[in-house]
Formats: structure tokens, sequence, C-alpha cells
């Protein structure tokens, strides 16, 4: 059901607000991955050491997952959402400040401490507010953060980490995220009317319930998948593009910003026709679109720079857009009593998914005496396993749906 005092005018603020605190969680991750180079040379590290770096933050972030699962339902969604957010900049800012790679390798697990939580709260929240019907729609604006983050987020990061040092991203987003906070205290509403429920069980009980529910299992299992499909590709995609297809460092921007500026206007396109397509359906076409792009990217010899931004463009595209449709169908697959405890639990599994399969790319990869990197396509295929299997499974995950009704006034 709709907040009682959620009127079209603050429905839009509220989905703004996430959408922000989502474009620097997300920024704060993505900015790992064109900065892999750099940190191989800088640290002297390995492409594996620098998966796991990645892969630490995604599975701290599925541990946390847990331990919220035992309070997230217990608390104001607003002022857990503020706590969390504030230890997040606390955090990334000490990845800035890290002098070395053991250092940031633990600052990095506490970003993904709070961070991992950030993104279920998030989720949460935008199921908890918006009917079924009209959340592919609130899903594709809190989505096109990805979209912002990499048009303008990822190259001015790059261009901080290449005229200010490595840090200088990390900095930055824990200053942009202090400003958020203050934003989102200022204009979110109350968000605890899930703790007024007369029936709500006890903490253990209601994660058993969660844990038991055979579709509930069904909709984590597809989750994973989700997570899977890139990430045993997208944590390398820069150390690729650069040893094997040739393209500059100073060109790596232009791969984000073009992927980003279209994502940026396909997101919302994708958020309305999974609300008037079905979200089954709309999932389907775009986990079978990716698999095009999945495997080029990693099989791509030495092309042109317009040729390398067609493919990753399309990656991008494919890639986001399958999330808006899919979280869509794992948000309405949680009953509605048990939301914050499920999607808490969700995170958790997104992100040991996120983690396994960087680890796992990581193992597959390897360079030869040229420097060049091997056996990326078979990353890429295994990739494309996760896309069809989520296909699959996409379709025996139950939503629970509600009718749309008007919207609130006050």
């Amino acid at each position: 059901m709709t907040h009682p005092l959620l009127t079209p005018r603050r429905e839009r603020w509220l989905l703004l607000t996430i959408a922000g605190i989502q474009f620097t969680h997300i920024l704060d991750f993505m900015i790992m991955m064109p900065l892999g180079p750099q940190f191989t040379r800088l640290f002297g590290i390995s492409d594996a050491q620098f998966g796991l770096l990645v892969a630490a933050y995604t599975l701290a972030a599925g541990v946390s997952g847990l331990a919220a699962a035992t309070y997230v339902d217990r608390f104001d969604r607003k002022h857990l959402l503020l706590t969390l957010y504030a230890l997040f900049a606390l955090a990334t800012l000490a990845c800035g400040l890290a002098p070395g790679y053991g250092f940031l390798m633990v600052a990095r697990v506490a970003a993904g401490v709070f961070g991992g939580v950030l993104s279920a709260l998030a989720q949460t929240i935008v199921a908890d507010v918006i009917p079924f019907e009209r959340r592919g729609r609130a899903m594709g604006i809190v989505m096109s953060s990805f979209s912002v983050s990499t048009v303008a987020g990822v190259p001015l990061g790059l261009f901080l980490a290449t005229h200010l040092g490595w840090q200088a991203p990390f900095i930055g987003i824990a200053v942009l995220s202090g400003v958020l906070a203050l934003a989102a205290a200022a204009t979110l509403l109350p968000l605890n009317h899930h703790l007024k429920a007369n029936d709500r069980p006890s903490i253990w009980r209601g994660i058993g319930m969660v844990l038991v529910d055979r579709n509930h299992q069904r909709a984590f299992a597809f989750s994973a998948l989700l997570m899977f499909t890139g990430f045993t590709v997208l944590p390398y995609f820069t150390i690729y593009m650069q040893a094997n297809v040739g393209v500059l460092p100073e060109q790596i921007p232009y791969i984000y910003l073009c992927g980003g500026v279209a994502t940026l206007f396909t997101a919302r396109l994708f958020g309305r026709l999974a609300d008037r397509m079905g979200k089954v359906p709309t999932f389907t076409m775009l986990a079978l679109g990716v698999i095009v792009p999945l495997l080029a990217t990693t099989l791509m010899p030495r092309w042109p720079l317009w040729a390398v931004l067609i493919v990753s463009t399309g990656l991008f595209v494919f890639m986001s857009g399958r999330m808006i449709p899919g979280m869509a169908l794992v948000t309405g697959a949680a009953n509605p009593a048990l939301r914050g405890t499920f999607m808490a639990l969700n995170a958790s599994v997104q992100s040991a998914a996120m983690g396994l399969a960087s680890f796992v790319g990581g193992l597959i990869i390897s360079r030869d005496a040229a420097g060049l990197v091997q056996h990326y396509w078979v990353s890429g295929l295994v990739g494309v396993g996760a896309s069809l299997a989520a296909m699959a499974l996409a379709r025996r995950v139950r939503v629970h749906s509600s009718k749309a009704g008007p919207r609130p006034t006050l």
C-alpha cells in the first residue's frame, strides 16, 4: 500500500532522494573497476588480487545483509537509512585515506558492510510505498542512478583519479554522501508503518518464515543469477579493454559516458515497458538481448574506438535494463509483512553472488607472456549461462500484487 501522506510530488522527491543515495553507493562500487589497472600497477598486485579487492566489498555486504535481517524490520526506515548512510560515507572516506593495499581492503570491507544494507533498504522503501502496478516505473527512476553514475560519476571520478590521485574519487563520494544525507533528513517522511502491525513475528521467527517460503527461495536464486550474469566479466572489463583491445586509459571515460547516456534514456523506457507489457516478458527480452554484447565484449579483438563504443554501450543498456523488471519481480515476491527481512537477506544473496562471480572471474582469466588477458571469453560463457537460467526461473517467481487505485492525496 502507499504511504498515507505520499502525494505525487512527495513520491517524486522520495524516489529522487533514494536515487541519489543509490547513485553514491553504486558509484562507490563501480569506480573500483576502471581503476583496476592503476591498482595493479601502484600496489604491485595481480588481477586475481584485484578481483579479491572487488569481491571483498560484495562479500562483506553479503554478511551484513544476514545481520541486517535481524533488525531491519524493527526500526523506522528513514532513521535506519540515515544512520547506515552516514557510516557508509565514513567508510568511503577511509578508502580515500588508505595508505596501502591492506588498509584499503579493510576500508572496502567496511564500505561493503554498510553499502550492501543501504541498497536493500532503498529497495524496501520503494516496495513499501509504491504499488506493484507502478513499481516498474519507480524502479526505472531509482535504477537511473546507475546511468547517472556512468554518465557523470565514473568519468568525473577517473578525471579526479588521473589529476589528483586514485584517492580523490573516494573522498569526493564521501563528501557528496554527506550532502545527500542532509537532504534525505529534510525530505523523507517517517517510514514506520511496518512497525504498527499487530501480528509481527519475532526476529528469528520472521527470518525462518522468509527462508522456508518456497517462493522466496526461488526469488533468492533468481536474484543471485541476476548478479552472477555480469560479475564474472565486469570487474575485468577495463583491464581487458586496455590490455587486449588497445583502448587508451584516457579513452576509458568515453566508454562509461556513452553507456551511461544510453541507459539514462532506456532505464525509464524499460520501466514503463515492464509495467505495460509485464515484468517477466520484459525481463526475458532484455536477458536474451544481453547475451550478444556480453559475448562480443569478451571476444573483442583490437577494434577501433567507435566499434568498442557500440558493443560496450549495448552491454551497459541490456545489463542494467534487465535489472529493472528483475528487481520489480524480486520485490514483488516478498511477503509484504516480511519485506524488510526478505530484502536484507536478498541483499546478502546478491552481494555473495557478486563476490563469488568476481572471484570466479579472477580465477578463470590469466595473462600470457605479452601481458594479454586469456580466457576472458570463458567468463562470458559463464555469464550467458547465468542469464539463461535466470530467464527460466523468472517464470516461476510469484508476485504479491496490489490494486493500483488512485494516487493518495493529503
